[in-house]
């Protein structure tokens, strides 16, 4: 079995579903020590630990809400005393309130940067503070800033900025021995995609690529383990389009 981040530490933000949860596992079975982190589905994000365990992984279930941060700051220091050091972060949690730009309100547009963006930046900046040499940070965009949605706006603006502080963090972390990117998947089926959509609209937006079908979380767990892997040491401020040819 490869084992190509034998004796690294990460910390997986809203690892208790989705792509979330399956780069948990994926990190897991290259070797990674795994911190699983949740907001409110603590039995979910319990059961992937566990999972991990009885494979002779090692993973532990952190409660932390990184919109906030003093949450974000308990969520190294727990993973940190738990596992000795942190090599690895995925800015995975995310939020889109998706409604048409009169609907938006200002708790809309602050919980939606709070956790999208304030979270990422820090979780980035404490990353920094943590790791030491060949550390790696890919956060988390999407394939929407491509396009011209109605009723996307927020959403794509909050993932505009994490593209920008990664491009622009890169120089900033290189001397550090820090890589830092950015993956934006298309449509993927996961609970957080699927709700509130109608069979026609799922449609529309698996024919907008090139396969006629949603991104699976295997597709997007692929390219952040390469990313992570030797293979992409040249390779940092950039953001990878996963997206079947979307956009």
């Amino acid at each position: 079995m490869n084992q190509s981040l034998a004796g690294k530490t990460a910390i997986v933000t809203g690892a208790s579903r989705g792509i979330g949860r399956v780069l948990a596992q994926r990190l897991a079975s290259q070797g990674a020590k795994v911190a699983v982190n949740y907001y409110s589905n603590r039995d979910q994000a319990e059961e992937i630990a566990e999972q991990i365990s009885r494979t002779n992984g090692q993973a532990v279930a952190v409660q932390a809400d990184v919109s906030k941060v003093g949450d974000i700051r308990k969520l190294f220091e727990e993973t940190a005393g738990h596992f000795g050091g942190i090599d690895i972060l995925i800015n995975n949690a995310g939020l889109g309130i998706m409604k048409p730009v009169e609907a938006i309100t200002e708790e809309d547009f602050d919980r939606v940067f709070n956790l999208n963006v304030k979270g990422s930046y820090f979780a980035s900046q404490l990353a920094a503070d943590y790791m030491k040499e060949d550390g790696s940070i890919v956060n988390f965009s999407t394939s929407v800033i491509g396009l011209m949605l109605p009723a996307y706006s927020l959403y794509a603006a909050s993932k505009g900025a994490v593209e920008q502080f990664t491009r622009h963090l890169a120089k900033e972390l290189a001397p550090r021995g820090i890589r830092i990117n950015a993956v934006a998947p298309g449509p993927i089926q996961t609970e957080f995609f699927m709700a509130g959509k109608s069979e026609e609209l799922i449609e529309r937006f698996k024919q907008m690529n090139a396969f006629n079908r949603l991104g699976e979380p295997e597709d997007v767990a692929g390219v952040v383990q390469f990313l992570l892997s030797e293979e992409a040491g040249w390779i940092t401020g950039q953001t990878l389009r996963v997206n079947g040819g979307m956009v």
